[in-house]
């Protein structure tokens, strides 16, 4: 009897390539605005961005405030009052069409459709994902698409996750596995919600914090050594 019966993928950076979509969405809405992107933007911004979606995680905002704040931050550094809400707009038209996979990301999922019930676990906005998973072709694979919008709560939020147990048939917790590249978000999560945990680092980051994974993987492939 296989340990597991459930898994539940998040999306950014471990089913799809969030860095290369961002990197393009950035690009083009720089252009947009007359301004070439540079590293140090990129890098200035994905420090206010990764902030405040660290504080949505912690439910100290909520998601409005992230993505209609983000830009006019931005830009106010470089000295331009820029309407936040209506850049988010552009940006998300742009990212929307963001849809690289993760190296062995669809051949994993094709591969284990038909052996475990897989479920998508991703904070995010509803319509970016829903669009993103389907141009990437892995949207019909899925049992359920569990996004933090309509949920009303978001990954670590133990809400969330009796959100989306609930809507899983049959579910049992201790035959469920989560995995995620975050360990403040998806291995927290899971591991809060009483599920066993695999961590998706390719990056070979090291952990400095207390959060601990039941596993770690460098390659997508190397979860079939974990599930048998």
């Amino acid at each position: 009897m296989k340990k597991y019966r459930t898994l539940l993928f998040d999306v950014d950076d471990t089913l799809l390539d969030f860095t290369a979509a961002e990197k393009e969405a950035l690009r083009m809405l720089f252009e947009e605005k007359g301004m070439p992107l540079t590293t140090e933007m990129e890098s200035h911004y994905k420090k206010i961005n990764h902030g405040l979606w660290k504080s949505f995680e912690e439910g100290k905002i909520g998601r409005d405030e992230v993505v209609n704040t983000r830009f006019s931050l931005l830009f106010k550094e470089y000295g331009q009052v820029v309407d936040g809400a209506l850049l988010e707009k552009s940006y998300r038209s742009y990212l929307e069409d963001g849809h690289q996979l993760v190296n062995g990301a669809f051949e994993l999922i094709t591969d284990l459709q038909h052996q475990y019930d897989l479920y998508i676990v991703t904070n995010g906005v509803s319509k970016t994902q829903d669009k993103r998973l389907r141009a990437s072709g892995l949207h019909p694979i899925f049992k359920g698409i569990f996004v933090s919008e309509d949920t009303g709560y978001q990954k670590p939020m133990k809400e969330y996750f009796d959100y989306v147990f609930a809507r899983i048939p049959n579910f049992s917790a201790k035959q469920t596995l989560i995995i995620g590249d975050s360990l403040s978000s998806d291995i927290k999560g899971g591991h809060q919600a009483g599920l066993d945990t695999c961590w998706f680092n390719p990056d070979k980051k090291t952990n400095d914090t207390e959060i601990v994974p039941t596993y770690q993987i460098h390659q997508l492939d190397e979860l079939y050594r974990i599930i048998g």
